[in-house]
């Protein structure tokens, strides 16, 4: 893959809760490093994409690559195509699995609130459908909330978290802040017909990790931000890392919500350095 990289579905946050809009969409991809130039031209293995039985849902997913597993989960509103730019990179040496979460992309869902708690446990579940133990968990938005809540429950499944604009309370949500400000109604916690406004109503009451339940997270961490993100705040992303044992805090320069498709090498040469051992470069980094 060269030249362009369109990413095929474009992440908007449209709430009548005041919450801000947050889009990303064609984005160009021209990788200097030879490795990663060779990474983004060459042919990847894949199985076919399939739908997985767990948790009461058919969970779409696909499997690229060979290779130590990392699992990718995406944002709330989106799906595992805000992948597609790191899968090229990724799958270089490694073998990365993909999915869209309930009620999202290709995946159905059930009648019962959505929750982080539950979408971890499908992802969890997923892991056992395809008989992998450890995996190196990369989240994006919604997708490293739902890797947090992994990494508290399910620590044994876990190599290493990545986990990139998360909050751990509505308020470290730039939108959630917005919308108490301007005095809004937030909606309640319950099944609604339209996954726009259930998720919305997710935003609006989850995540409600406090310090405490961080400090007893034992995988080794990455709590990631872009210096340019307006979703989420960098007071509430220090908060998270200050009080995760050990954990790294990183900042993406130039780089906003949608990292990931917005400058894939940069955001991949972290996620390698971070997997391998490494800490990643002084230059996108900012540690406690």
């Amino acid at each position: 893959m060269t030249g362009k990289t369109t990413l095929p579905r474009s992440v908007l946050w449209i709430s009548t809760l005041g919450f801000s809009a947050l889009l990303f969409g064609l984005v160009t991809f021209f990788p200097s490093a030879v490795s990663l130039e060779r990474a983004a031209r060459m042919t990847i293995t894949a199985s076919p994409a399939s739908f997985a039985s767990v948790n009461g849902i058919e969970m779409y997913y696909r499997v690229v690559g060979k290779g130590p597993p990392i699992l990718l989960i995406h944002g709330g509103l989106s799906d595992q195509h805000v992948w597609d730019a790191q899968l090229p990179i990724l799958a270089r040496d490694h073998t990365v699995i993909v999915a869209d979460s309930r009620g999202q992309g290709r995946s159905t869902r059930t009648t019962e609130p959505l929750t982080y708690e539950l979408m971890a446990d499908d992802y969890v579940a997923l892991l056992d459908y395809l008989n992998i133990g450890k995996v190196d968990l990369v989240g994006w938005s919604d997708g490293g909330i739902i890797g947090i809540d992994i990494a508290m429950r399910y620590p044994e499944r876990l190599k290493s978290l990545f986990a990139q604009a998360a909050n751990v309370t509505p308020e470290g949500s730039t939108g959630y802040a917005l919308a108490r400000a301007e005095g809004k109604p937030l909606p309640e916690l319950r099944h609604y017909e339209s996954i726009d406004k259930e998720i919305h109503a997710l935003w609006a009451n989850e995540p409600n990790y406090t310090a405490e339940d961080l400090s007893k997270i034992t995988v080794r961490t990455a709590i990631v931000i872009g210096d340019r993100d307006t979703a989420i705040t960098r007071e509430h992303t220090e908060f998270i890392a200050d009080h995760i044992p050990d954990a790294r805090l990183v900042i993406l320069p130039d780089s906003g919500h949608g990292v990931p498709a917005e400058n894939p090498r940069l955001y991949a040469r972290a996620v390698l350095k971070f997997i391998a051992g490494d800490n990643p470069d002084s230059s996108v980094t900012a540690s406690k």
